[in-house]
């Protein structure tokens, strides 16, 4: 009886956790066409003008953002609720479909009301200049916020506490914030260092924060604003212009006129010129997808797991009951294993990062000897 009990109570919390910020499901029931894992998954990992709560269909909880667009020269500002989840358009804007979906299109009229399914409606075009508040946009305004409450209380608990023992947050941040400088800034930068240091602070915390929050199913988590290429890529491009710009002139002569390589590699045909500056391009496109990638997958592992539930309970409700202790403790070992690489893709982005900038600010023995 008590084994009863605590299946049914442990089922009953992956079916919240299904349902919170996810209405893929319950659109699906609404049409009677039972679960797809695929859009389930999908709806979960990619963005959204539109932040889901809780709830089902019209009666779901959802946190409206702003469509903000400039469409033929004109501001457009909506709120997205008025589209109700792509099921309606407003003054003839739209949630796109097929081939454009995830953009906002105009319609050939100004039609404002319910989209019938099965009919047929005509796009004029397709909304170009999209600055729209979306939930990862929302998610990064969120962590933003959060690290600069985290890092200023921290930094005010050191003018009132001077020369004292840490505690509280100041306690949890200080020993991470040692551990980075001399375990990777100082070792990859030496006596540069500090003039690099607030970056690559910055630039763990922030992705250790998201990636952290995109575990927790309830909001303000649930953005996948780590798994976004887009964003990831950004901090890649970060890191690239900090190092090609800070890259002293040994730097690119070593790049161009690699020492200890044959001539023949070099000349007529420029062999190892030419693969060493590809690698300068590989670099940050190897840090934005492999950011990317491993959040991302760990994020659609864990939701297939909950998916085998809603699967084999289709085919029998018998066989779902079954399937589904196997599921929570295979979904709690994900959610563990999500949190060490949480921890693990921040180190490693950081790590890399200050290797290739002190890799490109390297002073040689000439440069030291003058200074």
């Amino acid at each position: 009886m008590n084994y009863n009990k605590l299946h049914i109570l442990l089922t009953g919390v992956v079916l919240v956790l299904c349902l919170i910020g996810n209405p893929t499901f319950a659109s699906a029931t609404k049409e009677d066409k039972g679960f797809e894992a695929g859009p389930f998954i999908i709806e979960h990992v990619t963005d959204s003008y539109g932040w889901h709560i809780c709830g089902d269909g019209d009666k779901s909880v959802t946190i409206p953002l702003p469509i903000i667009l400039l469409d033929q020269g004109k501001l457009v500002c909506f709120s997205s609720g008025k589209l109700h989840h792509g099921e309606a358009a407003y003054k003839g804007y739209a949630m796109g479909w097929g081939d454009q979906k995830g953009s906002i299109v105009k319609m050939a009229d100004d039609y404002t009301g319910r989209l019938e399914e099965g009919k047929s409606y005509v796009v004029d075009h397709v909304c170009k200049i999209n600055i729209s508040i979306t939930k990862n946009v929302c998610a990064l305004f969120i962590s933003l916020i959060l690290i600069a409450w985290i890092f200023l209380s921290v930094a005010k608990q050191y003018k009132r506490r001077p020369d004292q023992a840490p505690k509280g947050l100041q306690g949890l941040v200080e020993p991470v914030i040692v551990f980075l400088q001399e375990e990777v800034i100082n070792p990859s930068l030496g006596n540069r260092a500090e003039k690099y240091t607030p970056y690559l602070l910055t630039l763990f915390f922030f992705i250790l924060l998201n990636n952290m929050l995109g575990i927790i199913p309830i909001f303000p988590g649930g953005a996948n604003l780590t798994g976004n290429i887009a964003v990831t890529g950004i901090l890649a491009l970060i890191t690239f212009f900090i190092t090609n710009i800070s890259a002293k002139k040994e730097y690119w002569v070593d790049i161009f006129n690699t020492p200890g390589v044959p001539w023949w590699l070099k000349l007529p045909i420029p062999i190892m010129p030419f693969v060493e500056v590809i690698g300068i391009f590989t670099k940050p496109f190897v840090l934005m997808v492999r950011l990317f990638a491993n959040i991302t997958a760990g994020h659609i592992i864990v939701l297939g797991f909950i998916s085998l539930i809603f699967i084999f309970g289709q085919m029998s409700p018998t066989i779902g009951y079954l399937v589904s202790p196997v599921s929570i403790l295979f979904y709690i070992f994900m959610g563990v294993l999500e949190l060490l690489v949480a921890f693990i893709q921040a180190f490693v982005f950081t790590l890399l990062s200050a290797i290739y900038i002190g890799t490109a600010t390297e002073e040689h023995e000439e440069d030291i000897e003058l200074a």
